[in-house]
Order: C-alpha cells, then structure tokens, then sequence
C-alpha cells in the first residue's frame, strides 16, 4: 500500500475508533444518569412479619403490581419467633413490623425509639377439642398461651367476656403455635389461643372456636415504625399506607380466586382451605383506638411488665395515615 494511502487510511480508522468512544462514553454516562434518578425516586422499606392475615392486603398490593406503581419497594421478612421479629427492629435491620399493641408498648416503655402508625385487622380465637363445644365447658380445662404476650392478653379478654376467673381454667405454656395446635388435636390439651391460617387448619381437623376477638370487637395488632425510619423515610411510610388502602380495596373488588395463591406462598394456607377462610373485615389504615390501648396498658401493668409511670406517651403517631379513598 502507497505510504500516503496507508497514513490516510489509519488516520481514518484512528478518527472512527474515537468517535466510536466518544458515543461509548455518552451511552454510558447517560445509562448512569438515568440509573441514578430512577433509583432516587423510588423508595424502599424492610418490613417485619409473621405468618398472620393481618398483612394481607400488603401482600395484595405488592402481588399486583400497586406498589410497582407507587414507586416503593418492599422487601417483607418473615419471621418464625417473635424475639427474632423484636430483636431485628431493635438493631435496625427492619424499618418496621407487625406488631401487637402489647409487644409495642413494652418496647416503647423501655426506651425503643418507635411509634404505632395504624391498626390492623388480624384477630385470634379460642380453640377447643371437638369435645368442649361451649364456653362453659372449659372450665377447669387447660389453655394453651404463650405467657406475657397477646396471646395471654387475648386469653383474658375472652375470660373475661364470659366473666370466667382466670383461677377457674389452666394456662399452659406452650409458645409454638403449630406445636399448640398438634397438642390439642392429639388430646395433650383442651384448648389454645390462635390468629390465622391456624384457625382455619384447626377447624377443618374439628376443633371448636369458643371465642373470638373479632366477635368481641377486640383490636390487638398494628404497624409500628422506628423512629429512624419516621425521620429518614417518612414518604416511603405514606405510601406504604397508601398501598395498604389499595390492596383493601383489591380484595374487596375482585374475587378471590385472582390472589389466592398470596394465602398459600406467603401465609402457607394449605390449597384445599382457600375458599374455608374467614377474612378479617378490612378497614382503611387508621389509628388504633385509645380505649384500646389504654386496655392494653392497663393489663401489662397488672402484669407488671412495664414501669408503673409508663403511661403511652408517644406511642401512637397519626402523622402517616392517608386519607380515605
């Protein structure tokens, strides 16, 4: 090739190359600028949870892509034991988690820094052995509770209701809750306190509900945040909230048959129960009622499990409920 030729064609070929990087470094840089404001407006939450249909119409919302739509992105970790649940939101590995308003109240009582931001609509039964088919019949029977939580605490309201003394039955202490159900179907106890999907599974093996929370009007669990979180990520609650209301109003209007598969992958309802299971009766993010909470309080005082000068003071934050829609 002439020398002149070669010199131009290299030249040319130099010329290409850069211009080739030039556009190179432009993409790039442009997939790094659109990257970087996609990702600061959307925002995201860890939210604690155990098996219970208290976080359904979350779960509803994220199924159906509202959340997606909202631009927040949750990540729910589920939790098997609630000291694990407690200890991960102490330490700042969850923003926040489904609570009772007792657990809430002894953490906030010894300094955790928390809020209650809305009620929930979960509840628990009193299950017996398919022998004990009235309230009456259970005294002087055996009740399986765990001991100082909402479990005891739902145990004595039903008691109460009925104006049975807490001396004229037997708590026993068994804080598995599957474990509790496979004792009372294998006759080792009469009785047990229990949220959902184990009402239904307990049900369908013949067991007999003597009481409910639901029936009593009784509200027991919520949403609380941590204060870092109210701080730092106060958006992202509000639209938690908002989502929680629009996973209400999913269930609500469309049947059930287009999210049951959220009842069996994430709440582990056996499949031949979908249609067996009794829904709470949702209701719209609100705050807990402070006829309740004062209950709640009164109770873990008798029990001695928070300082007596606790008195709720800044337990519950309103600050994050949506309107209603």
């Amino acid at each position: 090739m002439h020398r002149k030729t070669y010199i131009a064609a290299f030249n040319m070929k130099k010329y290409l190359l850069t211009v080739v990087g030039v556009l190179l470094g432009t993409l790039i840089l442009l997939g790094c600028k659109g990257k970087t404001n996609n990702e600061s407006s959307t925002y995201s939450l860890k939210i604690g949870a155990m098996a219970s249909m208290d976080y359904l119409p979350y779960l509803v919302a994220q199924e159906v892509g509202i959340y997606d739509s909202l631009g927040l992105s949750i990540d729910f970790i589920k939790f098997f034991s609630p000291n694990e649940r407690d200890a991960a939101f102490r330490s700042g590995q969850i923003d926040g988690t489904i609570i009772d308003y007792s657990g809430a109240a002894m953490q906030h009582a010894a300094g955790i820094g928390l809020s209650l931001i809305a009620k929930h609509d979960g509840f628990f039964e009193l299950l017996s052995t398919p022998t004990i088919t009235s309230p009456e019949n259970i005294l002087g029977k055996s009740i399986g509770i765990s001991r100082n939580t909402v479990i005891e605490y739902s145990c004595d309201r039903m008691l109460e209701s009925a104006h049975i003394q807490e001396t004229a039955i037997k708590k026993t202490e068994v804080n598995k809750i599957p474990v509790r159900l496979e004792m009372i179907l294998a006759g080792e106890l009469d009785a047990g306190i229990f949220p959902d999907p184990f009402i239904t599974i307990g049900k369908s093996k013949g067991c007999h509900s003597l009481f409910s929370t639901k029936e009593l009007g009784i509200s027991v669990t919520g949403m609380i945040m941590s204060t870092d979180a109210m701080t730092h990520k106060a958006e992202a609650i509000k639209l938690l909230l908002e989502g929680y209301n629009e996973g209400v109003k999913y269930i609500q209007t469309h049947p059930r048959e287009e999210w049951a598969k959220v009842l069996v992958e994430k709440l582990m309802l056996p499949e031949e129960l979908i249609n067996a299971i009794q829904l709470p009766q949702y209701t719209y993010a609100e705050m807990p009622a402070k006829e309740e909470i004062e209950k709640t309080l009164a109770w873990l005082h008798s029990k001695q499990l928070i300082p007596e000068q606790y008195n709720g003071e800044g337990l519950l934050n309103k600050d994050f409920i949506p309107l209603h829609q």
